[in-house]
């Protein structure tokens, strides 16, 4: 939190995650916080969705993938 907490409104800071905001308490082990973070992210944030296939999961050796496939 004191990282993002710094950051907000002077610098820029990338996230990534396949974690929706809802589930943010679990990770930071408290509600409250999380939505501390998430209220700073947002104010000024942009959200880029990617969807379609992973393109790790088509080529993931456990499903019986090779890299000549």
């Amino acid at each position: 939190y004191q990282v993002i907490a710094s950051s907000y409104e002077r610098r820029s800071i990338s996230f990534t995650t396949n974690i929706e905001f809802s589930k943010w308490g679990t990770v930071f082990a408290d509600d409250k916080l999380a939505a501390a973070i998430i209220d700073r992210i947002v104010h000024h944030g942009r959200l880029i969705e990617f969807t379609g296939p992973s393109r790790r999961v088509s080529q993931a050796l456990m499903f019986g993938k090779t890299d000549n496939q």
